[in-house]
């Protein structure tokens, strides 16, 4: 984790920060319920909230960020939904380029499984991750069709036809999507469980859960899970 201060634009200071924050963004569904509007509505605000907060992580000089966007199990949801979602992730990545510009110097990487991704989608998400890959700030990653055991499967599977036959935990460390630590995991909505995300990340990690949902948080509650971090003895099972 970074052991210095840093200081954002509204001017709250942290003289620690995680290297690696992973958010579950929950909550939207319920947040449209509430105000008798369609679960796409949710998933619209919610992400508008998480333009807000990658570029709040930017300005703060957090190193990753892992946004929980679609798992492998949300293919169950309706098939409404499901397109709402992937249409939303479509006018998104149209407008990377310019949203990345604004963000400053952040790059975006995409984890999960490409199977049943549209074409379309997965051209865009390439073009999102090439436009960005020479940028040296903020790695944010954005989690579509993703699962931890998924994910720790597969880097098991890529060692095994690399032809090894005794794996070691740096092993799987160096083949997951993602950095092998997460230092905090913030959850809103009011759910506190994993929900199969960062399995292996998350061995070590603080968690910080709310009952703001996805679509009402705001950059003083990540400062607010930020200070609570800050302020944790971290001892590593130890």
């Amino acid at each position: 984790m970074a052991l210095f201060s840093k200081k954002n634009i509204n001017g709250d200071e942290f003289s620690v920060l995680p290297k690696h924050i992973g958010i579950i963004m929950d909550g939207n569904g319920r947040w449209a319920k509430k105000r008798a509007l369609p679960r796409s509505a949710g998933h619209k605000a919610g992400a508008n909230v998480f333009r807000t907060i990658s570029k709040e992580c930017e300005k703060l000089g957090i190193d990753y960020v892992t946004f929980y966007a679609f798992s492998t199990e949300n293919w169950k949801r309706p098939k409404e939904e499901v397109d709402a979602l992937m249409n939303l992730f479509m006018d998104y990545l149209l407008e990377a380029k310019s949203d990345m510009t604004q963000a400053g110097n952040s790059k975006i990487k995409f984890i999960g499984e490409r199977e049943g991704i549209s074409d379309d989608l997965l051209k865009l998400m390439d073009e999102a991750e090439a436009e960005t890959a020479s940028h040296t700030g903020t790695t944010i990653y954005l989690a579509i069709n993703y699962g931890g055991r998924q994910e720790i499967v597969s880097a098991v599977n890529r060692l095994i036809s690399q032809g090894k036959s005794k794996i070691t935990e740096s092993d799987i460390s160096s083949n997951i999507y993602t950095v092998p630590e997460c230092d905090l995991i913030i959850r809103p909505s009011g759910e506190e469980r994993l929900s199969n995300f960062l399995l292996w990340q998350a061995a070590y990690s603080e968690f910080w859960y709310s009952d703001v949902l996805w679509p009402d948080f705001k950059i003083s509650d990540l400062h607010s899970a930020l200070r609570e971090f800050e302020n944790r003895n971290r001892r590593f099972g130890a």
